[in-house]
Formats: C-alpha cells, structure tokens, sequence
C-alpha cells in the first residue's frame, strides 16, 4: 500500500487502470463518438450480456460519466502536485501545471478526447463533471491572481487569461497525433512558452520544462 503522505510525481504518467468494462467504453467512444456508440457494441467486446453491463452503469451515459470523473480526477491531482512541486515561485507554478496538464493531454490522448463530449451530459452529470473541472481552473487562477499581486505576472484580468490558458489545453486533442513529429515534453514545453506569454512573463519560458 503507498504512503498518503507520498506526492504524486505528476510527470510520470504509466497506463490507466480501468476496469475491462470502462476500457471497452473508452474505445468504443474513441472509435465512434458518443452518439454513434451504443451499450451492446461495448457488451460485446467485453464479452457481457447487456443486462450484465447494466448491472455495474446504468446507461450509456453512465459510462462516459465513469470514465470523465476518473479523468478529470486525475488532472486535478496532478495539477495540484505540480503546484505544490513550485514552492512559492508563481512562475515555476505555472510551468508546472501546464506542463502537467499538457503532459496528460498528449500520453492519454484518447481520454483527453473525451472532453468533447460532455455536452451530451445530462444536468446532474454535468453539474459533478463541471465541479472537478472548477476544482483544476481554480488552481490555476489563484497561481495567475498571486503572480499578478507580485507583479512577477502582468495580466489585466486574471479570470480571462486562466480561461484563455485553459482553453488553448483543451484544444490539444483536436490536433495531437502520438506519431507526429512532437514529442509531449515537445508540446508540453512550447506551451508552457505560450502561457508565459499570455501572463506578460518576457522570454516566454520557465525552469520547470526540463
């Protein structure tokens, strides 16, 4: 059993333990989006009845809800470890979580991609996925709004530019292909460039990207 007290260490990333039930899900949703999926496709290649499937997620929703929640989570954990990994220093905070955050998005593509489809969630799946997500944007802003007091970050409105970074890492799944010419410590570091730039850090670059 590992220690509680153990960081994680948010840049190594190895496979994700799902259950074969949420693996097939995964593919499947991959494969053909969410409305082109359907609950037997995912029985039959786990090798379940449907009733048996229902059994463990009572609709097709439920599954993608599953698999986003532990998605999601593990962001948040991550980016939280990261922010943690910087001390004090705002800028090496935020190289960190992007870093995190950018890493994550190109090692688990086809769970990243799923973001996509959270406008098929239904209100109270919508409301628990939107509250992890809070939970990641809310650490984000607080490195951007303690950077600014400092006046190490010079940004006009905290709240837009975290939106701002936030969105240019959603949008990595559209484009990211593992057998492109980048790397995602590449990625990870021209966008942690980027970000820089947003929040007026001149050079565009941090010592967290090694």
């Amino acid at each position: 059993m590992s220690d509680p007290d153990e960081r994680l260490d948010w840049r190594k990333l190895g496979s994700v333990e799902l259950t074969p039930i949420l693996s097939a899900s995964l593919d499947v949703f991959y494969e053909y989006g969410y409305h082109g999926t359907t609950v037997r496709e995912v029985a039959r290649r786990v090798g379940v009845t449907v009733p048996a499937l229902y059994y463990h997620h009572d609709s097709k929703e439920g599954l993608l809800i599953a698999l986003l929640e532990l998605s999601t989570a593990d962001v948040l954990a991550r980016v939280r470890a990261a922010d943690a990994d910087g001390g004090d220093d705002a800028v090496l905070r935020l190289a960190n979580v992007i870093e995190a955050i950018v890493l994550r998005m190109t090692t688990r593509p086809r769970l990243a991609a799923l973001e996509g489809e959270v406008r098929y969630l239904s209100g109270e799946n919508r409301r628990r996925y939107r509250a992890v997500r809070k939970g990641i944007e809310d650490v984000v802003l607080q490195i951007v709004r303690d950077g600014s007091a400092r006046g190490v970050f010079d940004v006009d409105d905290p709240a837009e530019s975290t939106r701002a970074i936030l969105g240019m890492c959603q949008s990595i799944p559209r484009w990211y292909h593992a057998e492109g010419t980048l790397s995602p410590q590449q990625v990870a570091e021209r966008y942690v460039a980027i970000t820089m730039r947003i929040v007026g850090v001149h050079g565009g670059s941090a010592t967290s990207a090694e």
